[in-house]
């Protein structure tokens, strides 16, 4: 990776812990809880395709790759302290349906012919924006997003990982695809 990446990429984490932090101080001196807690955006892709880019609530996750997630977060979203009932998100991604077609292309890498058919291979891919119910917490946590077959998608903001008894949302990793969409 390139220093000026790096610097990039440092520079703009200390903005947003600086926000953060100013955020916090604020709402501390305050002397009421703050209604609203910074929250990890982190996503979960059960399906082939992959996400290439997310958001929940305006809040922005990474890609996710076909059948992977949960280890990277992006920081940050937000979540009330406490569940109420009708608690919804809006989440907006884009997808690509065949994310391993360039390996087989006989182009060069990055060549103009490459370029031209990968402008083409991004016109294949759909966007999406859905608003969905995030289930009851008891104690909230990240905002985690699963994309599931058929572009649908389950938000929790629960403190519970995945994997763990009370987490709403235990799908396998790799779930079956059906040839034909459900109604």
């Amino acid at each position: 990776m390139s220093r000026s990446l790096i610097t990039r990429a440092s520079s703009k984490d200390i903005r947003r812990t600086l926000l953060l932090a100013n955020l916090m101080f604020l709402s501390a001196c305050s002397g009421a809880p703050s209604k609203m807690l910074a929250a990890p955006v982190t996503g979960y892709n059960h399906t082939s395709a992959a996400i290439n880019w997310f958001s929940v609530n305006g809040a922005g996750g990474g890609n996710v790759g076909p059948h992977q997630g949960g280890g990277s977060q992006v920081c940050c979203g937000v979540v009330p302290r406490y569940w109420t009932p009708g608690l919804r998100a809006i989440v907006e991604w884009e997808k690509d349906p065949d994310p391993y077609s360039s390996k087989m292309w006989p182009e060069q890498s990055y060549s103009d012919a490459w370029t031209k058919r990968m402008e083409a291979k991004k016109r294949q891919y759909t966007r999406y924006k859905v608003t969905v119910e995030i289930p009851r917490y008891n104690e909230p946590g990240s905002l985690s997003v699963h994309f599931l077959p058929y572009n649908e998608v389950r938000v929790s903001a629960t403190g519970i990982t995945p994997g763990y008894p009370g987490y709403p949302y235990n799908f396998p990793m790799n779930m079956p695809e059906p040839k034909v969409c459900p109604d």
